[in-house]
């Protein structure tokens, strides 16, 4: 891959899972700074702020900044903002989203909103349910942040944003507009911030129908790493159900070092 300007790399599945790194994330990550490599950790985690990935990166031996630091909330933040400046949103989520759209100028309201922002939000309840609908079917736009259905933890699989958007979708007939992964405003935020056209930057994640089809849908390069929910038994499976193939392949994080000669 010729003219790499910057990575911008998932991180749940292709740096580390849960609490644990994968072998080889740290030596990657001080390899691109070495090289000089400009990267993004790029995640479709609405719930953290920028500050808390890289704690959590760090805390497991990932040499990471939170200006290194790109999420669905900051993205959706930014979205909002640049449609509607100091527009009125409501926030169905948690610290990130609220740091997110404070930082971005938007003011953060209860009632008559002009935007329904939301991610994940383990406090939704049918209260929550109630007020996003009508608030929607009154004119708000909804917005939300990714749509990913269900979500690794601690204590097992869990109901993702995605899950609480399809009940607010189908309690006020209203799509909303996503901004995470699979789709390309997350991604084509990514380069902004790193001041590089899409087709100069490469998605590096483990999820064929997240990381790799919004790298395609932003025009972007795309190398898919057998280190999480991908691999070489399912590829094919994946492949069919995206219609798309990555550039390049990797299965692990040791070869995509070699291959990115870091």
């Amino acid at each position: 891959m010729e003219q790499i300007k910057g990575l911008l790399i998932d991180l749940d599945g292709t740096l580390y899972h849960g609490h644990k790194m994968i072998p080889g994330a740290d030596l990657l990550i001080k390899g691109l700074r070495e090289a000089g490599i400009p990267f993004l950790f790029v995640t479709n985690n609405s719930s953290r702020t920028a500050a808390n990935v890289a704690a959590h990166l760090c805390g497991m031996g990932i040499d990471a900044k939170a200006e290194e630091v790109c999420t669905s909330s900051m993205a959706a933040a930014r979205y909002i903002a640049e449609e509607s400046p100091g527009a009125a949103v409501a926030i169905l989520g948690e610290e990130g989203l609220h740091v997110a759209c404070t930082e971005a100028g938007l003011r953060i309201v209860t009632d008559s909103p002009d935007y329904v922002l939301q991610g994940i939000d383990r406090s939704f309840n049918y209260t929550s349910l109630s007020q996003a609908s009508r608030w929607i079917l009154g004119g708000a736009k909804f917005v939300l942040t990714n749509p990913d259905l269900m979500l690794p933890s601690d204590d097992g699989i869990m109901p993702g944003a995605g899950t609480i958007g399809a009940a607010i979708e189908a309690a006020s007939g209203v799509s909303p507009v996503v901004i995470g992964k699979p789709e390309s405003h997350l991604i084509k935020f990514a380069t902004d911030l790193l001041n590089i056209e899409p087709e100069h930057a490469v998605v590096v994640g483990d999820n064929m129908r997240t990381d790799i089809a919004a790298g395609v849908n932003a025009g972007c390069r795309t190398v898919l790493v057998f280190t999480g929910l991908t691999n070489a038994e399912n590829l094919d499976h994946y492949k069919n159900l995206t219609g798309i193939s990555p550039d390049e392949i990797c299965a692990d994080l040791t070869e995509l070092k070699t291959f990115l000669g870091v």
